[in-house]
């Protein structure tokens, strides 16, 4: 009886990988910001061993977090808000400065450099959603970054 539940046991483990996606995140980081400075930037490379989506991203640390993209319209350096971004199979997906990433808003203080925000990250993949936990460490980078 123990053998059976424990192969039970054993053989739902191994399914569970056949519908979530193993979704690894590398090099995460987040802008450091100056005093009075509400917003602020999270970055990283993700890569998913089937197709997945990120859906969002939330931080305990940070009231408002929304997945962003910069990019040109003509000649103007647009930001928006997307819904999702895709993550195709075996292929990795920059969050980068100047392209698609994290907006950390309403920061209750300042980053610093050293600190470390964390950040749950929805993705989507085969229809189920699972949550990959990021810690981003803060860095301080040349150039003042502006939002408005």
């Amino acid at each position: 009886m123990k053998a059976s539940i424990a192969a039970a046991l054993l053989v739902s483990a191994a399914s569970l990988p056949a519908w979530a996606a193993n979704v690894s995140v590398t090099d995460a980081w987040a802008r450091a910001t100056m005093p009075g400075q509400k917003v602020s930037g999270a970055y990283m490379q993700i890569q998913s061993d089937a197709d997945a989506r990120l859906l969002g991203a939330s931080s305990p640390a940070v009231p408002r977090v929304e997945v962003h993209e910069m990019k040109m319209d003509g000649d103007v350096m647009r930001m928006r808000e997307v819904q999702s971004i895709d993550l195709p199979k075996g292929k990795t997906v920059s969050l980068e400065p100047g392209g698609f990433h994290i907006m950390l808003m309403n920061l209750p203080k300042p980053i610093a450099a050293g600190d470390v925000i964390p950040l749950t990250l929805v993705v989507e993949s085969g229809g189920k959603r699972q949550t990959v936990e990021v810690k981003a460490q803060a860095r301080a980078v040349g150039g003042a970054m502006h939002h408005h």
